[in-house]
């Protein structure tokens, strides 16, 4: 479906074809027109299909012609980097339309505070926020909610995973009862759907491609011991020097930084990004990645949803995610808007169950790769869940223990 058939205002529509999109995505041609309905709606899509602009642009449209300067619109996110994503995609849709929006996070320093404040206090058309830094400023006793209209609660499901579930509900404790809500989700777990009806009145509900890689995805999976994967990366790497784009996900901000250090021995020139790193310091590696100034990008779990860099010729997995969702999140980085991509996974002995938990979670197979010769023979796949030795141990000695006290004795 074109963006002209969903009943958006001509200015939307400039800025819509002035940033050179033309067709909707499913979500987009679904979401689009059950917002601008007023339906409040529950949403389920995986990143990579184009959510942000699906709540976005009704947003705008009903906002054209807003002649105030009060504070429409509020959205909700896990990561300030998500933040300072959603509101740059605000400022290049609203190209055309009289729109202020406002980014509030953390990591920053008393001029930004200052900047954020005014916003939250005198108004602005829509505040994007991470929940931490917008109760900060709740607490001071100055910001005015009277007149949102419209809540978004966008990776609702990473923002409970992180423990931000109380902080949702003093923020929801400002808000008027009466508004449109948007809840968007890469997953529909049981906690997101007693968050939907808490906070949901009513809801439309859209499902889509729920914890499925996208279709231009390879996918590979390598099993090493952890002394091979660095090497297995620089294979990897020689094998795909027409990349310009490459990022490395590691579920520890402690690997990071031996990653990047093992990286650099090898001769490749990579950068990290983690929490490890002041506001600024993450900034600017983003932006010399997104200039391709920098090729290779080692990054945390965190990251994984809050990089929107089009053109991510490949991923590369230095380990399996605690959770099996994220692992969907990391690899749906390429191959996105229908492009392809690449995704490599080095599996140790004890990630081995967590990959056959992700192999569940997408059904499917991931094709195993043969390590280079000169790095010798990896580990065999083998499964056996996390804590059983131990606990079976534990069990039999207490059996042995008992047996043994229960025996008759002898004189």
């Amino acid at each position: 479906m074109k963006f002209t058939e969903l009943h958006l205002h001509e200015s939307v529509l400039e800025a819509i074809s002035y940033m050179g999109f033309e067709n909707a995505t499913p979500i987009q041609e679904k979401a689009i027109p059950t917002i601008l309905q007023n339906n409040d709606l529950i949403a389920c899509a995986q990143t990579g299909t184009g959510k942000t602009a699906a709540f976005i642009l009704p947003i705008l449209n009903k906002l054209v012609g807003k002649e105030d300067s009060t504070i429409d619109t509020l959205i909700i996110v896990p990561t300030r980097e998500l933040a300072i994503q959603i509101e740059h995609e605000i400022q290049g849709l609203s190209y055309f339309v009289s729109v202020g929006s406002q980014a509030v996070y953390g990591g920053t320093d008393g001029k930004d505070w200052d900047i954020q404040k005014e916003a939250l206090k005198n108004g602005t058309d829509i505040i994007v926020a991470t929940p931490g830094k917008l109760l900060s400023h709740l607490r001071m006793g100055y910001v005015n909610f009277k007149h949102v209209k419209h809540l978004v609660l966008d990776e609702a499901d990473k923002m409970l995973d992180m423990g931000f579930t109380d902080d949702l509900e003093q923020i929801f404790s400002f808000l008027p009862k009466t508004k449109q809500t948007l809840l968007f989700s890469a997953t529909m777990a049981p906690k997101i759907r007693t968050l939907a009806t808490k906070i949901l009145n009513n809801p439309k509900e859209i499902t889509l491609s729920i914890s499925k890689p996208a279709a231009g995805v390879s996918q590979h999976l390598y099993l090493t011991f952890d002394n091979q994967k660095i090497p297995v990366i620089k294979h990897i790497l020689e094998s795909r020097p027409d990349y310009t784009s490459i990022i490395i996900f590691t579920s520890s901000k402690n690997k990071v930084s031996e990653i990047v250090q093992g990286l650099r021995k090898a001769g490749f020139k990579s950068q990290g990004i983690s929490s490890n790193l002041s506001q600024n310091e993450r900034e600017e590696v983003l932006i010399g990645f997104r200039s391709k100034r920098l090729r290779i990008l080692v990054a945390t779990d965190v990251m994984s949803r809050g990089i929107d860099i089009k053109e991510i010729n490949m991923v590369i997995n230095f380990d399996a995610p605690h959770d099996a969702e994220d692992y969907v999140h990391r690899i749906g980085r390429t191959a996105r808007a229908n492009t392809k991509g690449e995704a490599y996974t080095l599996i140790n002995e004890k990630d081995m169950f967590r990959m056959q938990n992700i192999e569940k979670l997408i059904e499917a197979e991931i094709p195993r790769c043969t390590l280079p010769e000169n790095l010798g023979v990896g580990p065999e796949w083998k499964i056996s869940q996390p804590g059983f030795k131990k606990k079976k141990s534990s069990f039999w000695k207490k059996k042995k223990s008992q047996t043994k006290n229960n025996s008759p004795k002898t004189t």
